[in-house]
């Protein structure tokens, strides 16, 4: 999976922060709601607009940023 084509950073959306690609849900939102232990279910439920693929890309590009 090309986990960057789900990701995108706007400054005029969160000041630049990455976001989901068409969402205003921000990568460490998503990042720290998997570490707080949510499934990504709990996760689908709570932003239905996400797509379980939007949740790997988001834990893929932060594995990407601290390797």
């Amino acid at each position: 999976m090309d986990s960057h084509k789900h990701i995108a950073a706007d400054s005029d959306i969160h000041h630049g922060e990455p976001c989901i690609t068409g969402t205003r849900i921000p990568v460490s939102m998503i990042v720290g709601s998997v570490a707080d232990g949510m499934t990504f279910d709990e996760i689908l439920d709570a932003y239905p607009q996400l797509k379980k693929e939007s949740i790997q890309a988001a834990l893929a590009y932060a594995a990407d940023i601290v390797r």
